[in-house]
């Protein structure tokens, strides 16, 4: 069987409305950028909805053109007798509001100036992100998705479906994710923002889209990058291994893990913006499922559909702790709630380069619904 779902499109939904955003502010018009794979059932009950991490895109599976080196972001998920099998499943992947990959976000026209948004953009959540993503869901006359999935990010947007759509999902599967941002994680998003902001060129987000702050961005890549890695990993991959292009006592002579972070966010400048990337930081920062709830238990009292949850051993940016706080809670309100801590080297990564280690629970998990 060909595990290959071939050449794909993305494809761009209009959307004239205001979406009132939790911060108060309206933002519209909308555009969603989003690819789909597989095919709806005449019943329109077989849609995935997959959603991704903080600086993925719609682009899931699949290539754009014949020539194109690189498949989507989850590729070996998605496709002919996978997990999100597409002669069963009609899989879709929008790309959230705030980004630079198609849907509306900073480098958008601001239609009251005609001027790209940047820092006029509205400061959004990760709510709005959901919000925005259900107008694309009603737009293709699907009522009931049979799952949401998604890991980090991702899985806070299948949190939020479950609990403020209930009656649109039948199951939510979040990998690698939390109920809320720790201090640490928000912590290590304010050195990435003030790695920017000390960028001369950043020039409070008005940098011409040519010459963005190059250097500050990389180092605020970088310093995410170390993030969703592990101490394990970085063994693996790099040792204490000193650059062959350097000198040992060289002053300025690097270690190859330093000139592999310097090469990650370097061509992470090439492919993203600035401001998005900011944008997309702060929701992380902002996000806690408990809020304009007086409590967690509050806050999870709507959920009613099945969920497994996944995270893993090595992850220190997302711990297994807060997912289980969550676990717990549902268990507690006896809610349908599954739990896997999966063994892994690999950190918050784990979910993209090890998907075989809870590729079967989540394929019984389908299965039995």
């Amino acid at each position: 069987m060909n595990d290959s779902i071939g050449i794909v499109t993305t494809e761009y939904a209009h959307f004239d409305t205001q979406l009132r955003l939790e911060s108060g502010r309206r933002l519209g018009p909308l555009t969603i950028a989003y690819e789909t794979y597989g095919r709806l059932n005449t019943a329109r009950s077989n849609a995935i909805l997959v959603t991704h991490a903080w600086t993925g895109d719609a682009h899931a599976a699949g290539r754009h053109h014949e020539d194109d080196r690189k498949s989507g972001w989850w590729d070996n998920m998605i496709g002919p007798g996978k997990v999100f099998d597409t002669e069963r499943y009609f899989v879709i992947c929008t790309n959230v509001i705030g980004s630079c990959k198609g849907s509306t976000g900073p480098t958008s026209i601001n239609p009251a100036n005609g001027r790209a948004y940047r820092l006029n953009f509205p400061v959004i959540m990760v709510r709005d992100m959901v919000r925005a993503q259900k107008l694309l869901i009603d737009k293709l006359k699907i009522e009931k998705l049979h799952t949401v999935v998604g890991g980090s990010m991702g899985a806070m947007q299948a949190l939020e479906w479950g609990i403020h759509f209930p009656d649109r999902v039948r199951s939510i599967v979040p990998i690698a994710g939390t109920g809320r941002t720790s201090p640490m994680s928000i912590a290590l998003n304010a050195l990435a923002r003030q790695a920017i902001f000390n960028d001369p060129l950043w020039k409070k987000g008005n940098y011409h889209p040519e010459h963005p702050p190059a250097d500050g961005f990389a180092l605020a890549r970088a310093v995410g990058h170390i993030s969703f890695l592990s101490d394990a990993s970085m063994h693996l991959k790099f040792e204490r291994r000193f650059s062959r292009m350097d000198g040992i006592f060289d002053f300025f002579g690097k270690y190859e893990v330093e000139r592999y972070l310097d090469y990650n966010g370097n061509s992470f400048v090439d492919r993203f913006d600035t401001n998005s990337f900011l944008y997309l930081a702060k929701a992380l920062d902002l996000y806690d499922v408990s809020w304009r709830f007086d409590s967690l238990e509050e806050a999870l009292e709507p959920l009613i559909c099945p969920s497994i949850w996944f995270s893993f051993s090595s992850d220190w940016l997302y711990t297994s702790s807060q997912a289980e706080e969550v676990v717990t809670e549902l268990s507690r309100q006896q809610k349908p709630v599954t739990y896997h801590l999966i063994e892994s080297d690999y950190g918050h990564d784990s979910f993209l380069v090890e998907p075989e280690k809870f590729v079967p629970l989540l394929k019984d998990f389908l299965e039995d619904l």
